[in-house]
């Protein structure tokens, strides 16, 4: 049986493009939102997942980190994913044809300047895939959808502008999950992602992360939300270059434990190459 790769969003959507780019032998699984594609690999309908967890413009993906602490599966990899915003409209439409452009709110933000010098009016929908299979069935040359190439590609659309992004290093980063762990050789370069608590106390967090530093380890990621329904109930998420079987971050995590609680190591996986170029 063909392996399946699970991600958030219709087909043709950033992720699956991205699940594309990694396994381009492997079938992608479409799913309506994040837990549904934690679900498919829980319960053996994909094999791995792939899904957003930042991007350089827009930021945090806030449902995620509420999702991995307790989904079930494991960080097995990393991939940055270049966002190329095209406009898409129908074969025969033109540029001075289109008087609105449909897609998610990000997308929208994102191409702000080519959309006003444009005159073109945005319109805010679910996503950029699902944008593109509508303006394909409305068959209005008059719309237009912000979306991927690959969008256009399987819902037969042209793009009548490419790049259009205010900013043109817009990347995703992705994490690939399995519902096995996959730890690299400790002699490799790798991340280790983890999630953690402390006490609402003066030098709490200082005190859990000073181990990190006088071990010599790169901190790449650190983020604090709320849990519990508390405003005092902080959950820390955080990156770190290293790994767990090494003695610095063997050291820093016992240092880590002392000060805080609840740590769950979420995955060890190998840094990709992007990483070391930014």
């Amino acid at each position: 049986m063909k392996k399946k790769i699970a991600f958030q969003g219709a087909a043709g959507a950033y992720s699956d493009l991205a699940c594309r780019s990694v396994y381009p032998d492997v079938e992608t699984l479409p799913c309506l939102g994040f837990e549904e594609a934690f679900a498919a690999v829980r319960e053996g309908r994909a094999d791995i997942a792939m899904i957003p967890i930042e991007n350089s413009v827009a930021g945090r993906v806030a449902d995620v980190h509420h999702l991995l602490p307790d989904g079930g599966l494991h960080i097995i990899g990393e991939h940055y994913q270049p966002v190329v915003h095209h406009l898409l409209a129908l074969p025969d439409a033109k540029l001075n044809d289109i008087r609105e452009a449909h897609s998610h709110v990000q997308a929208l933000a994102q191409s702000r300047t080519f959309l006003r010098a444009n005159n073109i009016r945005p319109v805010v929908t679910t996503d950029t895939a699902g944008s593109a299979a509508e303006i394909a069935r409305r068959g209005d040359k008059a719309i237009a959808a912000i979306a991927s190439e690959l969008a256009g590609q399987m819902y037969g659309l042209q793009s009548l502008a490419t790049n259009i992004a205010d900013q043109t290093n817009n990347t995703t980063r992705f994490l690939i999950l399995s519902r096995e762990a996959k730890r690299p050789e400790p002699t490799s370069q790798c991340v280790t992602t983890l999630v953690f608590r402390v006490r609402s106390v003066p030098a709490a967090l200082y005190k859990a992360l000073g181990g990190f530093a006088t071990n010599g380890l790169n901190i790449t990621k650190l983020e604090s939300y709320l849990v519990g329904g508390s405003f005092t109930a902080a959950q820390f998420y955080l990156d770190v270059e290293g790994h767990p079987d090494t003695v610095p971050m063997r050291h820093a995590l016992e240092e880590l434990d002392f000060f805080a609680h609840e740590v769950k190591i979420l995955g060890v996986y190998p840094a990709q190459g992007f990483r070391r170029k930014s």
